[in-house]
């Protein structure tokens, strides 16, 4: 199965873009929120149907986010889809491909 380590491979990268693009989504409706946008604007609904789900989760079990006015919550997000993403799923599925040539 010579074609496995090539095709684990190319899944790594497609994750590693889609854990990437997601971050940058996550930073950039942070950034938004700090100002008073335009709720019906179709980009910061689509910023806040992408995010908030997720957001809102994290904010329901880990209380202690919400500190003093302040939402850390995208932090933690950014935080878990770094080490999550890049270090375990991203870098495993890399070495397997590597293992498989």
């Amino acid at each position: 199965m010579p074609f496995l380590g090539p095709l684990l491979k190319t899944v790594a990268l497609i994750l590693d873009f889609v854990f990437g693009t997601y971050k940058w989504i996550v930073i950039i409706a942070a950034v938004v929120s700090w100002v008073r946008p335009d709720p019906y604007h179709p980009i910061i609904r689509f910023l806040y149907s992408a995010t908030e789900p997720v957001l809102y989760r994290i904010r329901r079990t880990l209380p202690f986010v919400m500190m003093g006015g302040f939402d850390l919550s995208p932090i933690v997000l950014i935080l878990a889809l770094q080490f999550i993403g890049q270090v375990f799923i991203v870098e495993s599925l890399l070495q397997m491909a590597f293992m498989m040539r």
